[in-house]
């Protein structure tokens, strides 16, 4: 399992635009049926920068789904955002390997 995580600092210009955009971006980048789910996060720590961060974790089932979303959609999907948010909006992206999950269960 793959983590394709994308980490965003939105200007508080232009935040309220962004995150209604994100959340129908979103559905857009899972339709490529290269991912199987993604979470959309809120970075709890105040920027020096100043703006909100985000985090939107997408899980992709292997390396090659992953490389086939870079090759048949991500520039297209990339140069939306930066359309539309320009120098208000600084991402970088991180790719994380899952090697192992955890959870509690409590009895009943």
């Amino acid at each position: 399992m793959i983590i394709y995580n994308v980490t965003a600092n939105i200007d508080a210009s232009i935040h309220d635009r962004w995150l209604e955009w994100i959340k129908e971006h979103i559905p857009q980048v899972l339709a490529t049926g290269h991912f199987t789910e993604a979470k959309l996060t809120k970075v709890l720590i105040d920027e020096e920068m100043g703006g909100t961060t985000y985090s939107i974790q997408y899980r992709a089932k292997s390396r090659e789904d992953l490389e086939n979303y870079y090759k048949n959609h991500a520039e297209k999907l990339r140069n939306e955002g930066l359309r539309l948010f320009a120098d208000k909006m600084l991402a970088f992206r991180t790719e994380l390997e899952v090697l192992d999950e955890y959870s509690v269960n409590f009895p009943s």
